[in-house]
């Protein structure tokens, strides 16, 4: 695992700054993104709150640069994208004028700022700034809310947490997330900026692996229910047949894992739910 920098000028029109949130979920940190080549730049997601040494490392690069905040967009609601806008806020010239973009989230009420009204993104949105033009991509699953961004200078594209520097990501709603991934596979983008992790130089073959890994274990899901088509089963019951090589302290999280697969199935049809315990539904099994 490569170590991240607190700050990296990854390109004339992209610089990098590390949001000094280190964490089990969040790896190295959160990576935030400045992002064009004039005066005024945009700010692609701004760390947790309480992290002076984020701070201060993106006072520096806006010092340095002599540059301007012009837009700030959040990639989605989670406390470690969000968390630092109005910090941000109080340590930029243009405060009053800097505006805070995010896509609308379907789950729950919205995150509310101190020093700001949240702007709302919607699916396809430009901002056009000088060197860079970025276009909104919406991409539930990880989050209701989650969107992706494509650079189209260079089809490079921001994944946020849809897909990690390393690893795999969590998510709300696999149903949604496969059907985001295939979104993000279908723009064939050159590169890959993580919302954490390092840069990924082959987004191809990783978005292909993300797909797979989740595709694997929904087959595995799908064979005990094939092999027992009038047995119904809860989560721990699927994670005992197929979890076996995996130490027992974690067939808790295993089984948060696959109950996401369980609403996905159920969502195309393949199972159904019988109280508390899911079967198959007949067809499924042709």
């Amino acid at each position: 695992m490569a170590t991240i920098a607190p700050i990296t000028k990854i390109s004339p029109r992209l610089i990098r700054v590390l949001g000094c949130n280190p964490g089990p979920m969040t790896l190295q940190g959160t990576n935030t993104y400045i992002i064009g080549t004039g005066k005024r730049r945009i700010l692609l997601d701004a760390s947790d709150e309480n992290v002076p040494e984020y701070i201060g490392h993106l006072k520096k690069v806006i010092s340095d640069e002599r540059i301007l905040i012009n837009d700030i967009i959040v990639s989605h609601w989670h406390h470690d994208h969000i968390g630092g806008v109005d910090e941000v806020l109080d340590v930029i010239e243009n405060k009053d004028s800097c505006k805070v973009w995010k896509y609308p989230r379907s789950d729950a009420p919205e995150t509310t700022l101190r020093n700001a009204n949240i702007h709302h993104l919607e699916h396809g949105q430009k901002f056009s700034i000088e060197g860079a033009t970025l276009e909104v991509i919406h991409t539930p699953g990880h989050t209701t809310d989650h969107v992706v961004l494509v650079l189209h200078e260079d089809n490079s594209l921001f994944s946020a947490d849809c897909i990690l520097g390393e690893g795999t990501t969590v998510f709300e709603d696999l149903y949604e997330y496969m059907k985001s991934l295939q979104v993000i596979q279908d723009a064939k983008p050159s590169v890959i900026y993580p919302g954490h992790g390092n840069i990924i130089l082959d987004p191809v073959e990783r978005i292909a692996q993300y797909i797979s890994h989740r595709n694997q274990r929904e087959a595995q899901i799908m064979a005990v229910f094939q092999q027992q088509p009038t047995t119904l089963f809860d989560e721990m019951d699927l994670v005992r047949e197929i979890y076996k090589d995996t130490p027992e302290h974690l067939w808790k999280a295993a089984a948060y894992n696959v109950s996401h697969h369980l609403q996905k199935l159920h969502k195309e049809k393949r199972i159904s739910l019988d109280g508390d315990r899911w079967k198959l539904v007949p067809q499924a099994s042709l």
